[in-house]
């Protein structure tokens, strides 16, 4: 069965394919078979102006368009689409998100950050790692940052905090909303020990393939701070060329680096595991589990 998740996000859009096939032991594997990333950077309009701009709308409705086409190409048979930070921000989101539904059959669900986390937490990453250790998901947007933290078998907490790599472009950051993540987060994880973070979104992805690190291994907060300090002395066009980064890209991994090496530091962890997972992976297992209490699975095999 192929099941197809989008993530609207404040940087870009996100399709991912996967093929659902149950292992021997009955459990289901999730095969990715394509992820498609459009980046409609919505954040720029959002954070500053407080509404998507015409042209903005158009891209967006022109990639639900193409995803839909892309996934009658697959033989998708069930799709979850979410939006994120820049659309709950956004005061023209319901009527885009309208027009989105009524030209492409696809209706889009605009998540909370609380959501957000958790969808994050759905993939399940901790369960597969050390028990003795405890588990903070780092999740880094364009408009929010999510934290979930995963200790005991249970989950701890889930946090949202509007604070991502566009806004603090934009300088769309208040002082006090750091203080309020840092506090929380010194608070929240001083009675644990052992603590290793696991990172999503692009930017730790990208992160972690210029390292050159083994797939399974973690990265040092060292590493992340020589990064943030090498890519602060250059400009958007040198981090392009040297880097070979894309300019949606090359922007935004400075911010990104900043907020992973802050939260990192407030929680006393030294390593951050970046499994390559996000919130499509989290909407995917999602939508798995709804079908499957409904009893419309049908796993390849």
């Amino acid at each position: 069965m192929k099941l197809a998740a989008i993530d609207i996000g404040s940087n870009a859009a996100r399709l991912l394919i996967s093929d659902v096939i149950l292992s021997n032991n009955r459990r289901p594997q999730f095969q990715k078979i394509n992820l498609v990333r459009v980046p409609l950077r919505l954040g720029f309009d959002v954070f500053e102006k407080k509404a998507i701009s015409k042209e903005k709308e158009d891209m967006i409705l022109n990639t639900i368009k193409a995803y839909k086409l892309l996934m009658d190409a697959y033989g998708v048979e069930y799709c979850k689409a979410a939006a994120t930070s820049a659309m709950r921000d956004a005061s023209n989101a319901d009527e885009i998100l309208e027009r989105v539904k009524q030209e492409t059959g696809i209706g889009i669900e605009v998540i909370t950050g609380d959501a957000e986390a958790a969808l994050i937490y759905e993939n399940h990453i901790a369960e597969n790692l050390d028990k003795n250790h405890t588990y903070l998901y780092i999740d880094v947007g364009g408009g929010s940052t999510e934290l979930t933290f995963f200790a005991n078998g249970r989950l701890i907490f889930k946090r949202s905090f509007n604070i991502g790599t566009i806004r603090l472009l934009k300088n769309q950051v208040d002082d006090y909303l750091w203080g309020e993540m840092k506090d929380f987060v010194k608070r929240e994880t001083k009675p644990y020990h052992d603590i290793m973070a696991i990172g999503s979104g692009g930017n730790i992805n990208k992160i972690f393939s210029l390292s050159k690190r083994k797939e399974g291994k973690s990265l040092p907060l060292q590493l992340l701070k020589d990064y943030y300090k090498e890519f602060s002395s250059f400009s958007v066009a040198d981090r392009i060329r040297i880097y070979k980064l894309r300019e949606d890209r090359a922007d935004v991994i400075v911010p990104a680096l900043f907020i992973y090496v802050n939260v990192m530091r407030w929680a006393g962890i030294e390593e951050i595991h970046v499994p390559k997972i996000g919130l499509a992976d989290g909407l995917i297992q999602h939508l798995y589990d709804e079908l499957k209490e409904k009893g419309k699975l049908v796993p390849s095999t």
